[in-house]
């Protein structure tokens, strides 16, 4: 996948008619496509979606983020899962489960750290992911 890909993938969660298949379609696409290369600019649209309020692209890019980037990403997982937006985040929680128990050696030297966050609901997402180890 490339640049484009995500282009268009950005596009569409921002168009309110585009077809909600095709746009999960495309973001699996990016995500098996395994260019690690796209992780600092879907992580900044994740960032971004969040700021915007947008618990649809936080989901989508959430997982496109967590697929292409492993257990390394939880930080940034865990950051954009602490701002409440008013969403059940089933998905994007699943992704950071899974995240913790697929590699949790990783998991737990890149999450234990942010339990000392200066904000408290970033402490307090980490811990909760920390749960998660097996």
């Amino acid at each position: 996948m490339t640049d484009d890909s995500v282009t268009r993938l950005l596009a569409m969660l921002d168009d309110l008619d585009a077809d909600v298949d095709a746009t999960i379609d495309l973001a699996d696409e990016i995500a098996a496509g395994g260019d690690r290369a796209l992780l600092p600019r879907l992580e900044s649209e994740l960032a971004g979606a969040v700021a915007e309020r947008n618990g649809y692209a936080r989901e989508l890019l959430g997982g496109v983020v967590a697929a292409l980037g492993g257990a390394e990403t939880l930080p940034v997982l865990v950051r954009a899962s602490a701002v409440d937006l008013g969403d059940d985040q089933d998905g994007l929680a699943a992704e950071i489960v899974d995240l913790v128990q697929a590699d949790p050696k990783t998991a737990e030297t890149v999450l234990r750290p942010m339990t000392r966050d200066d904000d408290l609901t970033v402490a307090n997402r980490a811990d909760w992911a920390l749960r998660f180890l097996p």
